[in-house]
């Protein structure tokens, strides 16, 4: 088993969400919310799921980084298709290659870090995080 050195909350990484969140091959973006070390020195994450299927409905705790709206953010983001983050969907997940892989065209190295949350996205995040918690 691979361990990923610790990425900083308000990266975008690829994420192999467990099969009941998210069945499909190809994983996901994840939003990293949070993450912490264990008593025996192991990086755990907090996740958002994201996902590009249906991004013209946003529910309660979730936002959207757009090409169109926010082209700025989405370059940051490094995503190739608008994606919504469901901040009601967020697990705690061991920072390691059974959960985490580096992207296909690995822009940042050999880590699964796919992008960075643009800070013109903070508000905006903050405020679905804000929703999710109610």
């Amino acid at each position: 088993m691979r361990w990923w050195p610790e990425p900083t909350a308000g990266e975008i990484v690829w994420c192999h969400f467990p099969g009941n969140i998210h069945p499909k091959p190809k994983p996901p973006p994840g939003l990293i919310v949070s993450t912490k070390e264990d008593e025996e020195g192991m990086i755990f994450v907090s996740a958002a799921y994201g996902t590009s299927q249906k991004t013209d409905r946003l529910y309660g705790g979730e936002f959207r980084i757009s090409r169109s709206e926010h082209p700025a953010a989405y370059a940051s983001a490094n995503l190739s298709y608008d994606t919504k983050f469901d901040l009601k969907n967020v697990l705690e997940l061991p920072f390691n290659d059974a959960y985490f892989s580096v992207p296909p065209h690995a822009p940042y190295g050999q880590i699964p870090k796919l992008g960075t949350l643009h800070p013109s996205m903070v508000r905006i995040a903050a405020t679905a995080f804000a929703a999710a918690s109610k």
